[in-house]
Parts: C-alpha cells; sequence; structure tokens
C-alpha cells in the first residue's frame, strides 16, 4: 500500500514537472509568428520586435544569477511557487501592458532552482527526468508557435494570442502547491554559486551554453519572419516554427536517453551541435528547398544540446544544491549571451538586406562550441571545480591554464626567504 502511495506521489511529482517545463518557452515562441501583427499595430521595426525576445531571455539570465541565493533564503519549494504564479499573472497582465520583464523574471527562478529540485527528488533517474522536463519546455514552445496565431485570428486581437499562456500556467501553479515536497534543511547552493564563480569551468559551461542557445533565441524570434517575408501566411510560419520545437522536445528526451549509458556525454553533444550546423546551413543556403525538414533538424539539434548541457552541468557535483547552483551560473550566463543573439542579427539584417550573415553567424558559433566542448571530459569534472588561482577570465576557454610556482631555493643554514 506504502509502495502504492509512492508510486501514485511520484507520477504526480513527474506531471508537475512536465507542466512546468510547458510553461517555460510559449511566452518567447509566441511573438514571432505574430511579428507582422504586432509590427503594424504597434509601429516596432525588426530592432524593436526583437526586444520581445531579448528583454525576457536577458532578464532570464540576469536573474538566474540570484536563484541559489533565493533557494538558500526561501527554499526550493517556495521559490518554484512563487516563481510559477509570476509566471501565470505576468501572461494574464498581457491582455492590457507589456509584460516580459516579469516573464522573464518568473522563468529565470524556475530554471535556475528546478534541477536541484530534480537531481533532489530523482537522484537514480536524472537524465530521464531532465530530458523530460526539456522535451516539454521545447513542447510548450511549440505551442506557444502554433496556438498564438490561432488565437489571434480568431479574436482578432494580438495581445489575446499571448495572454492564452495564463491557463497552462495556472494548472501548473495549482499541481506544484500539491505536490511538490516541501524543503528539508538549509541548501548549500548560495555559498557553493560565490565559489563556482572562481572556476574556470563554470565559465566554460556559460559560454558554450550561452552560445547554442544563442541559435534557439535567434530561431524562435525570426524564423517564421523569414518564411513571412518569402510570402508565407502567420499561421504557416507558425506551423514551421511549431515543426522545430516538436523537434526539439523529441531530441531533448530522447538524446539523453540513449546517453544514459556513457558517463562521457561529448560524442552526443557534438552529434546535436552537427545537425545544428546542418540546419542553419541549409537556412542559409536553400530557404525554401525544404523549409520542414531544415527547421525539424535544426530543432533536434537545438533540443537535444540543451538538455545534455544540463545534464553535464549537473553531473558535476554529487549534491543536489551544489549541482543546482552550477546549473543556475551557466544558465545564466548563457542566457545573457542567448538575449543579444535576435537583436544582433536584427543589425545585420538591416545592414545587409538579409538573413544570410545571421545564419553564417550562428554557423561560427556552433565551430567555437565544438572545440570549446573537447575540454569537458568526466575525468575532469572533479579536478575542474577545485580552486583555481588564475583568474576565471584568463583560463576560461582553455587558453591557459594554472601553473605551480616552484619553491625558492634555500642555502643550507640560511635564513628561510620572507613570505
Amino acid at each position: 500500500m506504502a509502495r502504492e502511495g509512492a508510486t501514485a506521489g511520484s507520477a504526480l511529482l513527474l506531471a508537475a514537472v512536465a507542466l512546468v517545463g510547458l510553461n517555460l518557452r510559449p511566452f518567447i515562441t509566441g511573438v514571432g509568428p505574430l511579428a507582422a501583427d504586432i509590427g503594424a499595430a504597434t509601429g516596432l521595426d525588426l530592432q524593436g520586435i526583437a526586444l520581445l525576445t531579448l528583454v525576457p531571455m536577458l532578464l532570464m539570465g540576469l536573474f538566474a544569477f540570484a536563484g541559489p541565493s533565493l533557494q538558500a533564503r526561501i527554499g526550493a519549494r517556495r521559490a518554484v511557487v512563487t516563481a510559477v504564479a509570476v509566471l501565470a499573472l505576468a501572461s494574464f497582465l498581457r491582455l492590457f501592458v507589456a509584460t516580459a520583464a516579469l516573464l522573464g523574471l518568473g522563468a529565470a527562478i524556475v530554471q535556475a532552482v528546478f534541477p536541484g529540485v530534480i537531481k533532489q527528488q530523482f537522484p537514480g533517474h536524472v537524465g530521464m527526468v531532465t530530458g523530460l522536463y526539456s522535451a516539454m519546455m521545447m513542447g510548450g514552445g511549440a505551442l506557444g508557435a502554433q496556438v498564438a496565431p490561432l488565437v489571434t485570428a480568431a479574436t482578432g486581437d494580438w495581445h489575446a494570442g499571448l495572454a492564452w499562456m495564463a491557463l497552462p500556467a495556472a494548472l501548473a501553479l495549482a499541481l506544484v502547491v500539491c505536490v511538490l515536497p516541501r524543503d528539508a534543511g538549509s541548501p548549500a547552493g548560495g555559498s557553493a554559486a560565490a565559489a563556482f564563480l572562481r572556476r574556470p569551468r563554470t565559465w566554460l559551461l556559460m559560454a558554450c551554453f550561452g552560445l547554442v542557445n544563442a541559435g534557439y533565441s535567434t530561431a524562435v524570434a525570426w524564423l517564421a519572419p523569414v518564411y513571412r517575408e518569402l510570402g508565407w501566411t502567420a499561421a504557416a510560419s507558425g506551423g514551421l516554427l511549431a515543426v522545430m520545437a516538436v523537434a526539439q522536445a523529441l531530441a531533448a528526451l530522447l538524446l539523453p536517453m540513449l546517453a544514459g549509458g556513457r558517463a562521457d556525454r561529448r560524442p552526443w553533444l557534438w552529434l546535436t551541435l552537427a545537425m545544428q550546423a546542418a540546419g542553419f546551413a541549409a537556412l542559409a543556403l536553400r530557404p525554401e528547398a525544404a523549409p520542414f525538414a531544415s527547421a525539424a533538424l535544426l530543432g533536434a539539434g537545438l533540443g537535444g544540446c540543451f538538455a545534455l548541457s544540463m545534464i553535464v552541468a549537473l553531473d558535476h557535483q554529487a549534491d543536489p544544491a551544489r549541482a543546482g547552483a552550477l546549473s543556475a551560473l551557466m544558465q545564466g550566463g548563457g542566457f545573457l549571451i542567448a538575449a543579444m543573439a535576435p537583436w544582433v542579427v536584427a543589425v545585420l539584417h538591416d545592414a545587409t538586406g538579409g538573413f544570410l550573415a545571421g545564419w553564417l553567424l550562428h554557423l561560427a558559433c556552433i565551430a567555437l562550441v565544438s572545440a570549446l566542448y573537447w575540454r569537458v571530459h568526466p575525468r575532469s569534472y572533479a579536478r575542474a571545480l577545485e580552486p583555481s588561482a588564475t583568474p576565471p577570465v584568463i583560463i576560461a576557454m582553455g587558453i591557459g591554464s594554472p601553473r605551480p610556482r616552484p619553491a625558492p631555493a634555500v642555502t643550507p643554514g640560511a635564513a628561510p626567504p620572507p613570505r
């Protein structure tokens, strides 16, 4: 009987993981298919519309740094419940005012705290549950891209096309309140975060995560407008974005399972980077040749890489609070990088008259990340997070490594050198 109750509790907790993940992307992916409607109603140009993606992702990065400290102060449960409530309220308020900042805040806190919760509650299935969480996040992106133009067409108001997202957020809030366990003890993530910022590995993980998610933020912002420029309707271009997001979700769910038997995740990471490169190359060279196949390939690469990157960060530490703190820092720095990508691509578009330069920029980022991941071998996990005397900015990219300073020679009978 007790076993049945524990199974039911675990199933409800998995449902909460899935539903929370579902709410972390629709408010971003719903903007792209509505870009033309928003621009026509507000007078915003491409760079202005890019801010609707930039602002929440920028805040997702900034507030992620506060996640470990917030968790240490009020606990993971209260932090997650409060953040999901903010998501629900901010989505509803989109009917009346711009709430990109609030949405970014809510998503940032969830993303900073939730990976540690997963490692705590599912210690034997971290890869699988992280894959589920990531897959639902990407599935939420597909839902936002597909539903936003349909609601807009049905109501005649793009505000409603964005505000409907309050409904699944309210459901997630109710489930989290009911099933998320209360915190036991005081986590050490807050103090660990400060120590991790002095480690080169933390900065390397930030760079890799940020450059990969820069491709995601650019795709959700500009993939649909690219095809609107080619004559596609809002619903059709939203469907293309939804295909990309579904491929993301499937890859985020399946690739961690396939990679679960290996401690070294790098071959799988390189596979996802190759898929991203193929997708961006197709968009750069022949965007009309096979748009749905290109979007699916790009999405699979982005989704699989996101999930595996999260797992690699969690693999670095056995303690859930410390692992969650490292994951939060990786996401914080990463989203700060990723937030700028849609605006940079918009500037390149205005300067060159097309999106080719933007796609080529992301191909260069993929090449850089592929090289950086060479250093992330499982044997280096423990050593990489030991204290280092060398400033992180110098060796974050693997340019150098700290070398022990030889002790000065002492002549027998002489006084030791001053310290």
